[in-house]
């Protein structure tokens, strides 16, 4: 593609057993705020976000990823997008047309390359929000998604020809290979990254809190609470961006961070950071060593979500 028809990460929209525990949750502890329910679905948005929601939660008899949602910037890169997908051979799940959760606008919805369900929309009414006071520590927004992938030079290069996604950085290991890639749609180091595991499933999902002071208080909070930490706090050296990593009650890795790095596009080349090197997890040296415990931690459930396409 020639021009990048994707404007930024919208929402990510789960599916859960527990759905009352995951609720009081991430309106609870995690400091978002339930804008709307229905019938076991409640959509959930930041404070700081005109998104009107960043978070759908929907009980289910099997823990899944319903799917990732993505803004374009209007209706006719969304007609755009569905006949570039169409004509690359990409599965459509519906046709662009009226979107009916909150806030409306105009999608559709296809399968990527590992079978997860992604939405592409426009038009959607932009939620009231407000800015986030000093100490207040909630998430701002939806900062970005990483995605578990059992070939992930595959789904990087899928998401490169179909979406325009384009490579920011990449993690490896000697006599590995490379282990993440970080994808951006923006100035934004990214807003998606494809890390390396045995099947395809949620790796994390990262909220963007208002600042450093702010991220530790919400970190602190959420370790308060019980919530079980598996890494962090610290400073990653790809994205230069803030972590401390938390389950959920349904074991998903849900991140707080803070200054993302913005990227100048014209000039930026991709580094191959060694995760050998300490410095490359964790640049100020304070989180508990990234190890083999933490990394199985990340690798979460085979997702339910994935449509595996029949032999041809």
């Amino acid at each position: 593609m020639s021009t990048r028809l994707l404007t930024h990460l919208r929402h990510v929209d789960l599916a859960v057993p527990d759905y009352d525990k995951q609720l009081d949750f991430y309106a609870g502890v995690w400091g978002l705020t339930k804008v709307a329910e229905d019938s076991g679905i409640s959509f959930l948005a930041a404070e700081g976000s005109p998104e009107q929601y960043i978070v759908r939660l929907r009980k289910a008899e099997e823990k899944r990823l319903d799917l990732i949602s993505y803004g374009a910037a209007n209706p006719a890169d969304v007609d755009t997008l569905a006949e570039q997908l169409l004509a690359g051979g990409v599965q459509l799940i519906s046709q662009p047309g009226k979107i009916d959760t909150p806030g409306g606008g105009y999608g559709f919805r296809f399968f990527d390359i590992d079978g997860r369900t992604i939405e592409v929309s426009a038009d959607v009414e932009a939620r009231r929000h407000r800015r986030i006071e000093e100490k207040e520590s909630i998430p701002v927004r939806l900062s970005h998604v990483v995605l578990n992938s059992p070939n992930i030079n595959a789904t990087r290069a899928w998401y490169e020809q179909h979406l325009d996604f384009r490579l920011s950085d990449t993690m490896a290991l000697p006599h590995v290979g490379d282990v993440m890639h970080f994808m951006r749609i923006s100035n934004q180091h990214h807003s998606m990254a494809i890390a390396s595991g045995p099947h395809a499933s949620l790796q994390h999902l990262s909220f963007e809190m208002r600042g450093i002071d702010e991220y530790m208080r919400g970190s602190g909070r959420v370790m308060r609470s019980g919530a079980r930490k598996i890494w962090g706090p610290g400073r990653h050296m790809a994205g230069d961006n803030t972590f401390t990593y938390f389950l959920d009650p349904h074991g998903n890795t849900v991140e707080y961070t803070t200054e993302l790095e913005k990227l100048d596009e014209d000039t930026w080349h991709p580094h191959i950071y060694d995760l050998t090197k300490p410095e490359n997890g964790d640049q100020w040296g304070t989180s508990n060593p990234m190890n083999e415990m933490v990394a199985k931690e990340m690798l979460n459930d085979v997702d339910r979500g994935v449509f595996v396409a029949p032999p041809v």
